[in-house]
C-alpha cells in the first residue's frame, strides 16, 4: 500500500497549541491534540495567570512567556511520538497564530536558530528548544492581541499618516489598539534599549516557521501582516508613511524600525524544510515542507470561500471582499486569508454568552435550549428589541450596558427573540458597507446552528440561503492551506473547495421565509427602527 501523506496544522493560540492531522489523500482528520498553557505540567510553569498572561505591570498590557510557545512544540511532537502518529509521514506543517501577538529576536537569534539545521546525531538528551533558543529575545516577553495600553501610540500614528480616513485608507484597518505596529512603538518608548537590541520582530505565526526551520528571518505573511498597521494592505508591502509614523522618536528612525521586519509573502509560500533537530530527535523526514502560515482569523477562514458568520461566545462575521472594500468606519479591518483571499473581519464581543445570559435570567442553565427554542416558536419575528452589552463592544465601538428593553416584556419570549435579532442586526447592519449582495449561501458555524429557530432568523435578516457548517478552527485551517501549498509547489492540480467540503462538513441550506425577510427589511421598518434605537443607546454609553 502507498505511505500515507499527512499534512499537520498548529495552532499557537492565546491559551493553547493545538494540532490537527489530515490525511492529503482522503481529506480524512488523522488526529487532533491540544495543550492547555496552564493545566499540562510540562507549560505551566511560565508565569501565567488564570488568564493566560504574565502579571501586568500596568493596566492594559498583555504578554505572555515566548519560552512556552518553545516547550509547548516540543510537548506537542513527544506527543504525537506517543499516540502513534507516523511523523515520517508528515509532508507539510502549517502554522497558526493568535493575530498581532509578536516577538522580538536579538542579533544572536540568526545563529542561535540555525543551530536546529545543523544539529547532528540528535537524540533524547538533546537539549530542548527553550533551552537551546533561550538567549534569543531581545524583549523577554510577548505582546499579545488583549494588549489595551496603546491608545497614545495609535494616535500618534493615526495622525502621522494623515488621519483616520488615510490610515484606513494605507493599512484596511483603523489603527486599533492590539495591532502589532503600535505595540512596538509603545515597547520602542518604553525599553528603548530592548528595541534597539532587537534585529528582527516575527509575529507569533512567523515565530513558529522560524523555530521550525531553524531560520530567524522567515517572512511575515500578507494575511498576519494585515494585523500590523504596517503594511499597506492593497500593495501588500510595508507602508512607508506608517513605518514613518511609527517609528517617529524611536532609536534609529525608520531606518532602524525597517530593517526590525521580515520581508513579506504569501501565506502560503514554502518557506523551507522542518530542520534536523525535529528529524533527528522525534523521527520526522527531512523531506517535510514548512509554510508561512498566519494569523488565527485568516486560517480559520481558509475552508470557507464565501461569507463565514461564526457565533459563538463572541461574533465574528468574515465577508470576501475584492481586495478594494475597505470599512470607512473603521469597525471592521481588512485582511487576507490563509490562501491570500481578500476579506473582511468583525468581531462583535458581545455575542452567544448574552445570549446565555439571557436564559440564565429566566432559571435556564448554560446548555439548557429546549424551553428557549420553544420560546421563540411562541413570538412573531421582527417584533421584539432587548439590547445587552455586559463588555465594552469593538463592532460597533460603543460602552458597556445593562439590560435595555425596547418594545418587549420580561418575558423569556420575547427578551430571548428580542436579544437575538438586536444582536444579530447589529453585525448585519454594521457589515452592509463591505457586504455584496447576493443570493450565494452564507456559511454559518458555531453551536447556534443546532437551532432551527435562530437559523431562520439569520436567513431573514441577510436575505439569502443560510448554510450550517461543522466548526473547523485556525488549526485544521492552516492543514488544509497547507495541502494547497504543497501541490502548489509540486505543481499539481488541487481543487480547494472540494477538499474543504469533505474535510469541513456542511449542512443542508436554509432559505429565507419572504414572510421572514418582509419583517426585517419590510414595512415595518425593524432593521433600521434597531440602528436608530442602538446608536441613541450608544450615545448614552460611549467607551
Amino acid at each position: 500500500m502507498p505511505r500515507e501523506r499527512l499534512a499537520l496544522g498548529l495552532d499557537s493560540s492565546t491559551q493553547s497549541l493545538s494540532a490537527i492531522v489530515i490525511d492529503i489523500d482522503t481529506a480524512e482528520k488523522y488526529f487532533e491534540h491540544s495543550l492547555d498553557y496552564r493545566t499540562d505540567a510540562r507549560l505551566n510553569r511560565f508565569g501565567i495567570g488564570e488568564d493566560y498572561i504574565l502579571p501586568p505591570r500596568e493596566e492594559g498590557e498583555a504578554e505572555q512567556p515566548p519560552l512556552m510557545y518553545l516547550a509547548s512544540l516540543d510537548a506537542m511532537f513527544a506527543d504525537m511520538r506517543e499516540a502513534g502518529v507516523p511523523l515520517e509521514s508528515i509532508r507539510l506543517i502549517n502554522t497558526s497564530g493568535q493575530q498581532h501577538g509578536h516577538v522580538y529576536l536579538n542579533s544572536d537569534a540568526e545563529a542561535l536558530f540555525a543551530q536546529l539545521a545543523n544539529l547532528q546525531n540528535a537524540g533524547e538528551d538533546t537539549p530542548d528548544l527553550q533551552a537551546l533558543l533561550k538567549d534569543a529575545f531581545a524583549y523577554p516577553n510577548a505582546p499579545i492581541w488583549m494588549t489595551a495600553n496603546t491608545v497614545a501610540q495609535t494616535d500618534a500614528v493615526r495622525n502621522g499618516v494623515g488621519g483616520k480616513a488615510e490610515m484606513i485608507n494605507r493599512s484596511g484597518s483603523d489603527a486599533p489598539l492590539r495591532f502589532t505596529g503600535t505595540v512596538v512603538r509603545r515597547v520602542g518608548e518604553q525599553f528603548p534599549a530592548h528595541y534597539a537590541a532587537t534585529a528582527k520582530v516575527q509575529l507569533i505565526s512567523s515565530f513558529i516557521p522560524a523555530v521550525l526551520t531553524g531560520n530567524a528571518n522567515v517572512p511575515i505573511d500578507y494575511g498576519n501582516g494585515c494585523g500590523m498597521s504596517l503594511m499597506n494592505y492593497r500593495t501588500q508591502r510595508w507602508d512607508d508613511a506608517l513605518l514613518a509614523a511609527t517609528a517617529d522618536g524611536l532609536p534609529g528612525s525608520v531606518e532602524a524600525l525597517e530593517s526590525k521586519l521580515p520581508v513579506l509573502s504569501r501565506p502560503d509560500a514554502v518557506v523551507g524544510n522542518l530542520a534536523t533537530y525535529y528529524i533527528e530527535k522525534y523521527g520526522f523526514d527531512g523531506r517535510c515542507a514548512v509554510i508561512a502560515g498566519s494569523g488565527d482569523n485568516p486560517q480559520a477562514k481558509v475552508p470557507v470561500a464565501g461569507d463565514l458568520l461564526s457565533l459563538g461566545t463572541s461574533f465574528v462575521n468574515m465577508v470576501s471582499t475584492d481586495g478594494d472594500t475597505l470599512d470607512p468606519e473603521g469597525f471592521a479591518n481588512a485582511m487576507y486569508d490563509g490562501i491570500n483571499r481578500p476579506f473582511m473581519f468583525g468581531c462583535r464581543t458581545n455575542g452567544a454568552m448574552v445570549w446565555d445570559a439571557v436564559r440564565n435570567n429566566y432559571g435556564l442553565a448554560k446548555e439548557e435550549y429546549a424551553p428557549a427554542e420553544a420560546a421563540l416558536q411562541e413570538v412573531a419575528l421582527g417584533q421584539f428589541m432587548t439590547f445587552w452589552q455586559p463588555k465594552t463592544e469593538s463592532f460597533p465601538v460603543s460602552g458597556a450596558f445593562d439590560l435595555i428593553r425596547s418594545d418587549a416584556q420580561p418575558t423569556l419570549s420575547e427578551d430571548y427573540t428580542g436579544i437575538i435579532e438586536t444582536s444579530l442586526a447589529a453585525v448585519y447592519v454594521y457589515s452592509a458597507v463591505f457586504t455584496k449582495q447576493t443570493q450565494a449561501p452564507l456559511f454559518v458555524t458555531g453551536g447556534a446552528t443546532d437551532s432551527p429557530e435562530i437559523m431562520r432568523r439569520v436567513a431573514g435578516i441577510w436575505n439569502r440561503p443560510t448554510l450550517p457548517v461543522e466548526k473547523g478552527g485556525a488549526a485544521l485551517g492552516a492543514a488544509v492551506a497547507g495541502v494547497k501549498a504543497l501541490h502548489d509547489a509540486e505543481n499539481e492540480p488541487f481543487d480547494i473547495e472540494t477538499f474543504s467540503a469533505s474535510v469541513l462538513k456542511r449542512g443542508e441550506p436554509i432559505q429565507p421565509h419572504p414572510e421572514d425577510v418582509a419583517a426585517y427589511h419590510g414595512d415595518g421598518k425593524y432593521l433600521q427602527r434597531f440602528r436608530e434605537k442602538y446608536e441613541q443607546i450608544m450615545t448614552e454609553h460611549p467607551v
